[in-house]
């Protein structure tokens, strides 16, 4: 019974992660990316009649340098998002490759395997951390809402899963907490160190970019992989997975598409008449 629910709150994390990254981050940083010139676009009616005529002068290089950020922040978004989801596509590959290498009792004696997942799962944690960090610094507060209720509700099924992945493996309680402390430990200092990095970026102008609106497509990136490559196949039986037992069954039950489905609509609802 515990199972079924733990199976359960995962779904529904794995549909607030999709959601939260299609409609509330990807969003969010497409903004934060185009937050100067919009805010360039929007002009005082005062302010607008003093400059005019400047601004006739300078309409053919203006708009040329506008076309030209266009593109090149266009670009970025592309390549934010894709370089996450390969990222957790990599980590996640490196781990299960290396946790497959060691399947025969003598390597798995050694605890590499152990160690593999468990830094495997701190990566996971770190890209969320990202992902908060990233949420703070916008200062909009239901998105920052939105991000961590996502975040909590999926990492509560990963710490459980690493747990009994620990204990069936035969560590000693004392090492066990050690390797949960390293995961919880994880998100909390990433975001930190994530939000004291792009307040720094942002207040002394080192780049061009807006690393906010990078930092929110990066980690959508990495939710999108987490919730549909890593998450729902495992948790619907189609796929391998880390925890000493199959979560059974192949697919997901109705209750469960219900779940995944609010999972995925709850940002959605939370995030209309959110106005920039």
């Amino acid at each position: 019974f515990l199972q079924e629910r733990l199976k359960l709150v995962t779904v529904l994390g794995a549909g607030l992660l999709c959601g939260t990254a299609l409609a509330v981050i990807v969003p969010e940083g497409v903004h934060a990316l185009y937050e100067d010139i919009l805010e360039g676009k929007h002009h005082p009616v005062s302010e607008m009649q003093h400059v005019m005529e400047s601004e006739k002068v300078a309409e053919i290089s203006a708009a040329h340098e506008y076309g030209h950020d266009h593109s090149r922040l266009h670009a970025y978004i592309g390549v934010s998002l894709v370089l996450g989801f390969v990222f957790m596509l990599l980590v996640d590959q490196l781990g299960s490759s290396h946790v497959h290498s060691t399947d025969d009792p003598e390597a798995a004696r050694s605890g590499n395997s152990k160690i593999t997942t468990t830094l495997g799962l701190v990566v996971h944690a770190a890209a969320d951390g990202v992902a908060l960090g990233a949420a703070a610094s916008t200062s909009q507060t239901s998105v920052q809402l939105i991000v961590f209720v996502a975040i909590m509700l999926h990492k509560a099924p990963a710490a459980f899963g690493l747990v009994s992945f620990l204990m069936h493996a035969g560590l000693e309680r004392n090492r066990i907490r050690k390797h949960l402390l390293v995961f919880a430990l994880a998100a909390p200092v990433m975001s930190m160190v994530t939000y004291l990095g792009l307040s720094k970026s942002s207040k002394e102008a080192l780049s061009e970019v807006n690393a906010t609106g990078v930092a929110m497509l990066f980690s959508a990136g990495t939710f999108l992989y987490v919730a549909t490559v890593h998450v729902l196949p495992e948790v619907g039986g189609i796929a391998h997975s880390h925890k000493p037992e199959s979560a059974g069954g192949k697919g997901l039950s109705r209750l469960e598409v219900a779940a995944l489905v609010l999972g995925c609509l709850i940002p959605l609802v939370l995030s209309i008449g959110h106005h920039h």
